[in-house]
């Protein structure tokens, strides 16, 4: 054995070591866990064990000891999965979220619960709310905004009348892949996907595919789905879609902005503690007068609390009648905070928090 292969052997026996002692490690952590989950159930606390605060200080705490060389978001990854497992331990958490399986919102539901998550795909967005409210899942996943196509406004309006609280929010980079059975992209005539990231590609399509039909369907699952059944189809999809409907992918991020990404919300029964870095989202309704909105907005200015976002939607009660969704850097216990939602209410006509939570992660 030369001395190449000598030092080769050394560190693989450093790394066995390394697997031992990993091993070690995590089966004392989850022990650990599972005994926080007796204390608990023996104070007759609540059956929630998932605290996103906790989760959040938590991957902030190991994201700023990374000392290399693994990057931030694959060490965050590891991490979401341990504490994933280790959530399995103290209970079945159940989450719905937009289906059907390989969808964006199915990589977002993953993305923040961790593989260990029971999840369950829903038609609907309106159904996830149903199954949360009812107490059948414990939380849902549903996208809100997307950075190129706006706010999601269907589920604006289902939060004017929903008892749910914002929990969470996951940002997930939309990356879109062609995937096919075909050889090449000389033998694709038709490109399946939704409606959003056929406009999405629509620059690569133009000078790699000019002449193939482009069909919107309801999802980019489904447009997976039918192109795996089909010859001379493909389909816009994510990696998810391309796995789960073993697919070949025959040219990866295809989008024409490459910044493209979305915001999805983590909806549940309660809000979250504070955990240093949060954001609140409110919607409130102004008087019928002059200078309503900027009466509202001095609120939040004379605190000198950041919005980050605000939207407008119908009420549905009147003509010309708007509510007003604003995301703001904070949580509702945090001292400038509560202090512009307390000058809020006497101004608005309406105010409610939908929630305070923290800021996404990863």
């Amino acid at each position: 054995m030369n001395k190449n292969q000598n030092g080769l052997e050394a560190i693989r026996a450093r790394i066995d070591q390394l697997d031992s002692q990993l091993v070690e490690l995590l089966s004392s952590r989850a022990a650990t866990v599972a005994e926080v989950a007796r204390i608990k159930r023996a104070e007759g606390g609540s059956d929630n064990f998932y605290r996103p605060e906790r989760e959040a200080r938590i991957l902030r705490r190991v994201i700023e000891m990374n000392p290399g060389p693994l990057s931030d978001e694959e060490l965050g990854r590891l991490f979401r999965e341990i504490i994933s497992a280790c959530l399995a331990l103290e209970q079945d958490v159940n989450i719905a979220y937009l289906g059907p399986e390989g969808t964006f919102t199915h990589d977002a539901a993953l993305k923040h619960f961790g593989h260990s998550a029971r999840i369950t795909a829903l038609a609907g967005i309106d159904q996830v709310f149903r199954e949360v409210e009812a107490g059948h899942c414990q939380f849902g996943v549903v996208p809100v905004e997307n950075s190129i196509e706006g706010v999601v406004n269907h589920t604006l309006d289902l939060l004017m009348n929903s008892t749910l609280q914002i929990c969470g929010e996951v940002e997930l980079r939309i990356h879109q892949h062609l995937m096919s059975r075909a050889a090449d992209l000389s033998g694709i005539r038709r490109v399946y996907s939704h409606q959003q990231s056929l406009a999405q590609c629509r620059a690569w399509l133009n000078g790699k595919l000019p002449a193939a039909e482009r069909i919107p369907v309801s999802s980019n699952s489904e447009a997976a789905r039918m192109a795996a059944q089909e010859d001379g189809a493909a389909a816009l999809a994510g990696t998810a879609a391309a796995e789960f409907h073993d697919l070949p992918i025959l040219a990866r991020n295809i989008e024409d902005a490459p910044d493209n990404t979305t915001r999805f919300l983590v909806l549940g029964r309660e809000s979250a503690a504070p955990s240093g870095r949060d954001k609140t989202s409110l919607l409130f309704t102004t008087p019928n007068r002059p200078g309503a909105l900027f009466t509202m907005l001095k609120c939040f200015v004379e605190q000198g609390v950041s919005l980050s976002r605000i939207e407008s939607r119908p009420s549905r009660r009147g003509m010309w009648d708007y509510v007003f969704f604003v995301d703001l850097e904070g949580h509702a216990e945090d001292a400038p905070v509560a202090a512009a939602l307390a000058a809020l209410q006497r101004e608005a006509a309406m105010v409610r928090v939908l929630g305070s939570y923290p800021s996404g992660v990863l």
